[in-house]
């Protein structure tokens, strides 16, 4: 790799993480401004902002003929945004999970990640099988706002008849304007950084013999999820956890609505799957779907000692990754501790909690029924 394609690559990153985050401050403003409630705006535009990285680089590859390039992205995006970027924030503070979130975009969630796999089935994600992610993407983002607004109405009239007080938002001309001028600021961004980041991170994998699905599994994967991650991590700082799960849980889902859907849509042939994503990458981006349930649904919070776990089974995954490709004798002793003794403590632990957390409630139901609540000050 020469010097002149490191430089595009490293400047790559910059434009995809400056890029994404002019096209969401924009967004978001401009949401805000039309009346979505703030969790909403995480689960959308929040979401398809950061996800926006994604989106670019898979269509970039998608055209340049890297097929493993674009699902690799789009699989290991997901899985790092669960492990890494809630594991991160969980770890700063433990992360409050909406229960909007459990009714509807958790079960939804992992029903796309199960989807997914079975289109990948035949070796191909169809053009029809995009037009039909892409489809439910319109549909989910059309509910979900329309449902919003309506709420967030409802409540503003609330307030105002209680207090006698109209409350309409002032944002002149020059507001929108600017916000717009940040989208396309935005957009420009992305689609040169994900060209220059794909032609970086070819050339590092034909350097050193690793597969340009390892590639996207990691070093893309990890560098497209850091908007998600420097969003979630403030999001915990400010005590929001709710728009920090709202974030990774609403991206994950427009990476297969929209990236992998408007990506296969628009490629007349659809995007190849390989082998090894269907026997391995794809399972474990739903195993990792799936682990959410009991996590969230315990307390409706991720704690602490859960973000670390999360962040912990991330670099488990990496290393898989890298062991893997390079046929690394350590597999296999890898692999048996991971499978006999880690994962089965974890699991046992995850379960453990959720049970007992229901047992708890169920036992404290009756004298929570019989007893006012406390008072809100």
């Amino acid at each position: 790799m020469d010097l002149l394609t490191f430089i595009l690559f490293i400047i790559g990153f910059g434009l995809l993480i400056s890029g994404a985050e002019f096209l969401v401050r924009g967004a978001s403003s401009l949401a805000i401004a039309i009346g979505i409630s703030p969790l909403v705006v995480g689960l959308t535009v929040v979401a398809f902002g950061t996800s926006a990285p994604e989106l670019a680089v898979t269509i970039q590859s998608t055209y340049a003929g890297q097929a493993d390039l674009a699902v690799g992205n789009v699989v290991g995006s997901n899985i790092a945004n669960i492990l890494l970027v809630l594991g991160l924030a969980a770890m700063y503070g433990a992360l409050r999970v909406d229960k909007q979130l459990l009714r509807l975009e958790l079960p939804l969630m992992v029903v796309l990640s199960g989807l997914l796999w079975l289109m990948g089935l035949d070796g191909r994600i169809s053009h029809v099988d995009g037009v039909i992610l892409f489809a439910g993407a319109i549909t989910y983002t059309t509910f979900v706002i329309r449902k919003s607004r309506k709420q967030v109405k409802a409540d503003k009239a609330a307030a105002a008849q209680e207090s006698d007080i109209q409350i309409t938002p002032v944002k002149g001309p020059n507001h929108f304007i600017k916000q717009i001028g940040l989208i396309l600021l935005g957009l420009i961004m992305l689609v040169f950084g994900s060209r220059w980041l794909i032609d970086g991170a070819v050339a590092v994998a034909r350097m050193l013999g690793v597969s340009e699905l390892v590639i996207g599994l990691t070093i893309i994967a990890v560098g497209t999820s850091l908007p998600e991650i420097a969003t979630s991590i403030i999001a915990s700082i400010q005590k929001k956890g709710d728009l920090a799960v709202g974030n990774a849980v609403g991206s994950n889902i427009f990476n297969i609505l929209v990236v992998l859907g408007l990506g296969s849509a628009v490629s007349p042939s659809g995007i190849v799957v390989s082998p090894l994503a269907i026997r391995s990458d794809i399972p474990i981006m739903i195993a990792v779907a799936i682990i959410c349930i009991p996590i969230f649904y315990t307390n409706y919070k991720i704690e602490r000692w859960e973000g670390a776990i999360l962040t912990l089974y991330y670099a488990a995954y990496t290393a898989y990754l890298f062991l893997s490709a390079t046929a690394n004798p350590a597999l296999d002793p890898f692999m048996s501790i991971m499978t006999t003794l880690v994962l089965p403590i974890t699991g046992v632990i995850i379960l453990g909690t959720a049970i007992r957390y229901y047992i708890q409630t169920r036992n404290s139901s009756p004298l929570l029924s019989n007893t006012a609540p406390p008072s809100q000050n």
